[in-house]
């Protein structure tokens, strides 16, 4: 049986078992609601991933869930145990312990936090790259810890979880934290504050008076709807969501410059500069030149050479894992202090750990690196910007990776196509929206 924490909405028939606790609610995996099936572990509806079979265990046909069927087989004669947890309230906790100062902005944003936490109300914090989104939480979180409130920081990507969790430690040393996420040795145990991957989310039902969801815009959240559902279920009915992300969806940008929904923004990093804008550069076929001669296209070329001779970390982006290959082989007849890395590379962490202290100059990276890495007076290149897979949401964040420290404000960020796209003219006016509100508010020093 797969074992749940918290609470659950629908409660559902359940079957005696001497090893169920008394207080556990048994519900069927996988149920036909009207005539459909939905998995009521991962909330997926999509009929293409439900298939019916003879079952073995049941002795009869049974339909299970193929959408989650790494975390183990759901089907309609499986039974999920729903583990009722005390959720009496405790207004004894505090704990913040972070001596940091808010910036004017980061604190117009904080108290917006609070009076959602406050309010039990949502919110959509949309702030820029490098705005210092975590410290924006702090005193909403001790506002919902105050109230006896339990906290959960959600994120799509294990990566920022890690970092997430080394940062919460840190402003709340003495509070119960777990740090979920695949392969993870811990376990949720009644802990005032969570932070785990949004899989991970499928455990809890109605469990968290503030659900945090950080990246929202990030794969696989802005991808798989079901974990919409997921991340609803996890919560309390009266409670708190709070979205964070630098690159809301159209829609939402739209709903938030309309104040259709409750929002803050901060367009502005906390160093008071602008945000670096991305110029464009054709590049022609880089394909073709490349795997012809071996050398980068002499703009590129040109480029690179300029910031070695700073001594500048540079990220080089690329559209696929087979070009980090190649590429990589003609930007080491440049410098042999370069590396890349993709989603697959069992060497990944070590790798981003030698660009950290300077042990390598040149990252030859594919968008799995376009969130959560800070790298000091790093310049930024995207090969083949015009290509689908770097959508608005990716290249505002891969632009986001410049200027995000105080002594290196001015970061390079370039584009190198092969015919403008529609997603890199909106991420330029995106970047350029932010400015202008940031010098609108006064957040921002100069033009």
């Amino acid at each position: 049986m797969d074992k749940f924490y918290g609470r659950k909405l629908q409660l559902l028939p359940s079957t005696n078992h001497q090893d169920i606790p008394p207080t556990s609610l048994v519900i069927q995996a996988v149920q036909k609601v009207k005539t459909r099936y939905q998995c009521f572990r991962c909330g997926n509806q999509n009929q293409h991933f439900f298939s019916t079979h003879f079952c073995a265990k049941c002795s009869s046909l049974c339909t299970y869930c193929r959408k989650c069927i790494i975390m183990g087989k759901m089907s309609t004669c499986i039974e999920l145990v729903i583990n009722e947890v005390d959720m009496k309230l405790d207004s004894s906790i505090t704990g913040l312990e972070w001596d940091g100062k808010l910036s004017p902005q980061q604190k117009e944003a904080s108290i917006k936090v609070v009076e959602a936490v406050n309010e039990n109300q949502n919110l959509l914090l949309w702030a820029v790259c490098g705005a210092g989104k975590t410290e924006m939480l702090f005193e909403g979180i001790e506002a919902a810890l105050q109230q006896g409130k339990f906290v959960c920081i959600t994120t799509p990507r294990v990566d920022v979880v890690l970092e997430l969790a080394t940062r919460f430690r840190q402003a709340f040393p003495t509070i119960s934290l777990s740090v979920l996420y695949g392969g993870s040795e811990e376990i949720w145990d009644g802990n005032r504050i969570t932070i785990c991957t949004v899989h991970q989310l499928m455990k809890f039902r109605r469990t968290f008076h503030l659900l945090i969801i950080d990246e929202v815009d990030a794969f696989p959240y802005n991808i798989e709807t079901h974990l919409h559902w997921v991340a609803n279920e996890s919560r309390t009915i009266k409670g708190s969501t709070v979205q964070m992300t630098a690159t809301p969806s159209s829609e939402q940008q739209l709903l938030a410059l309309k104040d259709k929904i409750k929002n803050v923004m901060v367009p502005a990093r906390y160093h008071r500069q602008p945000l670096p804008v991305p110029s464009f550069e054709w590049i022609g076929n880089w394909r073709k030149t490349i795997r012809k001669s071996q050398e980068l296209p002499t703009s590129l070329e040109k480029w690179i050479k300029l910031f070695i001779q700073k001594s500048c970390p540079i990220f080089l982006f690329v559209p696929t894992i087979n070009e980090c290959i190649f590429i990589e082989e003609a930007v080491k007849k440049i410098t042999i202090k370069s590396a890349s890395v993709n989603s697959q590379d069992p060497q990944r962490h070590e790798k981003v750990s030698a660009f950290r202290n300077g042990d390598t100059q040149v990252l030859i990276t594919t968008t799995i690196l376009e969130r959560g890495v800070t790298i000091s007076n790093s310049q930024i290149a995207v090969i083949g910007a015009d290509e689908e897979i770097f959508t608005e949401s990716a290249l505002v964040q891969i632009a986001g990776r410049a200027g995000r420290h105080i002594k290196y404000a001015n970061g390079e960020v370039i584009f190198f196509h092969n015919g403008i796209s529609e997603e890199m003219v909106k991420a330029k006016k995106q970047i350029l929206l932010m400015n202008h509100l940031g010098f609108e508010k006064g957040w921002l020093d100069h033009k």
